[in-house]
Formats: structure tokens, C-alpha cells, sequence
């Protein structure tokens, strides 16, 4: 079984090798990831609303 503190130190030392990015590439990656999730909800509430409609024509 491993020794967790060896494990905690392993993790932390993985940690500092790391590249995170910098506070200009974070802001555009978030507003990438929320405008295609806000794009890809408004796209199936459009498929979903289509879909409905036409189940009402048929079921009439």
C-alpha cells in the first residue's frame, strides 16, 4: 500500500510541472466554452421545439 504522504508529495511536485495559463487565455477560453454551451442549448431547444410541432401535426 502506498505511504500517502509520499503520494501527497508526488502530487504536489506533478503540480509545479504544470502549465497554467495565463489570465488572457482563461478569459478566452471561458467565454469560448460558455458561448458554444449557450449556443449548443439554444440549437436543441429549437430541434426540441421543432420536434414537438410536428408530433402536434401528426397527432391531430
Amino acid at each position: 500500500m502506498m505511504n500517502i504522504g509520499k503520494f501527497l508529495k508526488d502530487v504536489t511536485r506533478e503540480m509545479r510541472k504544470v502549465s497554467w495559463p495565463k489570465r488572457k487565455e482563461l478569459t478566452r477560453y471561458t467565454i469560448t466554452v460558455v458561448a458554444t454551451v449557450a449556443f449548443v442549448a439554444i440549437f436543441f431547444a429549437v430541434v426540441d421545439l421543432g420536434i414537438s410541432q410536428i408530433l402536434e401535426l401528426i397527432r391531430k
